[in-house]
Formats: C-alpha cells, sequence, structure tokens
C-alpha cells in the first residue's frame, strides 16, 4: 500500500469509528464507499442507497457481478439479507423525510460556516448534483471524508468559492490531518493525525480553526 492509500485508509477507518449500532448510513461516491469495509467489530449499520435500496453490501467478488445491483455511482455491490429495493421516489422520501441518520460525503471545499461545494468546479464538464442537495439536508448528521488538500490547495477554506451543494449542514470534516468539528463558532480541531504538528495542520487549511484544549491523536 503505496502512501496515499495509507493516509486514505485512515480517513475511512476514522469515519467508520463514527457510525452507531442501527444507523441508517449513506455513503457517497469515491472515498466515502470505502467506510463501508471498516465498522467497527460488533456495529451494525443499515447502509442506504439513492439509487433505491437498503442493506447494500460489500462489492462482490470478481466474476460475481450482478450489472442490476450497483450503488449511486454505478460500482458492483451487494445486497445483504434483510435488504429491499424501491423506486427512487420512495428512496428520497428517506432521505427527505431524515430517515438517514448520517451521510458521508466527499468534497470539492468545505468552510467554516460549514458550507459545502462539492459538485461543479465552473468551465469542467460534471454529471451533475445528483442526491447530494437532499442527503446534507435529509440526513441527521452530515460528516466530509476527504485528503486535506488538492495538489497543495487547501480544500478547507475560509468561504467556499464553488457552487454550493449546502449551506451550513457540514457537522464533522475528517481527512488525514485530523478531524474537525463545525460549531456555532466556528471550526475545532478535535484530533490531529500522528506524526502532524498542529502548525502543518494550520499550514494545510485556508480558514481559521480553534484547538481544543485536550486534543487527541487521531485514531483509526
Amino acid at each position: 500500500m503505496d502512501a496515499r492509500e495509507q493516509m486514505r485508509e485512515l480517513i475511512v477507518r476514522r469515519v467508520a469509528r463514527e457510525l452507531k449500532d442501527g444507523d441508517v448510513v449513506n455513503l457517497g461516491i469515491g472515498l466515502p464507499t470505502k467506510v463501508a469495509n471498516h465498522l467497527p467489530e460488533g456495529v451494525e449499520v443499515i447502509f442506504q442507497s439513492e439509487n433505491g435500496f437498503v442493506g447494500l453490501g460489500p462489492a462482490p467478488e470478481p466474476g460475481e457481478e450482478d450489472p442490476d445491483v450497483v450503488n449511486a455511482g454505478a460500482q458492483p455491490v451487494t445486497i445483504l439479507p434483510g435488504g429491499a429495493c424501491f423506486c427512487s421516489a420512495t428512496s428520497f422520501a428517506l432521505i427527505r423525510g431524515g430517515h438517514v441518520d448520517v451521510t458521508v460525503l466527499g468534497a470539492l471545499e468545505v468552510d467554516q460556516y460549514g458550507n459545502l461545494a462539492s459538485w461543479m468546479i465552473p468551465g469542467k464538464l460534471v454529471p451533475g448534483m445528483g442526491g447530494a442537495m437532499d442527503l446534507t439536508v435529509g440526513a441527521k448528521r452530515v460528516i466530509v471524508a476527504m485528503e486535506h488538500t488538492n495538489k497543495g490547495r487547501p480544500k478547507i477554506v475560509a468561504e467556499c468559492q464553488l457552487p454550493l451543494t449546502a449551506a451550513r449542514e457540514v457537522d464533522l470534516i475528517v481527512t488525514e490531518m485530523g478531524v474537525m468539528e463545525v460549531r456555532p463558532d466556528g471550526l475545532w480541531l478535535v484530533e490531529i493525525a500522528p506524526g502532524i504538528t498542529v502548525d502543518e495542520v494550520r499550514a494545510a487549511t485556508a480558514a481559521p480553526f480553534n484547538v481544543v484544549d485536550d486534543l487527541k491523536v487521531m485514531q483509526a
């Protein structure tokens, strides 16, 4: 496993520790999908896929893929015993009705107010917002799982410059450098990755943030 994969593994393992037994959880495409592979022992959650089912299981073994069973990112998945399929209208009724406990999403930018930009870079062809707008507003808790920077450019900013997905909906940000909570008075660094200093986090962050007195080392 190369350094970047180790970094991404730290992120998804840490996010998985936020999930509680019995939670209904939606995972965004990309890095967040890997959270499903790292649930803590004894924790069982119900994964919901916005394209129309609950009981989303792990990726199938090579050769066992079913083209009719895919997640919202069109990746082959499985359905666990007890899972159920339904139409998109029912799926979004679950989301908009507040029945999703946690959604985990990637981001292009997150700012100090909990604003999220995750779907469009002006001038680039994109497939669209998907269900992210509904998920960020409908889910009880919004966790952003992402790398701290993009080619050296901070992704945690003072104010989002890209088109917003949602305003003031992000609760927690988990990166390879640490864990930040979005509170009414701004960002708070509550955990820091092993081998990283607060000064290094500040250098990679384009937003002001506070540091809790009992800053903990980030555990995967």
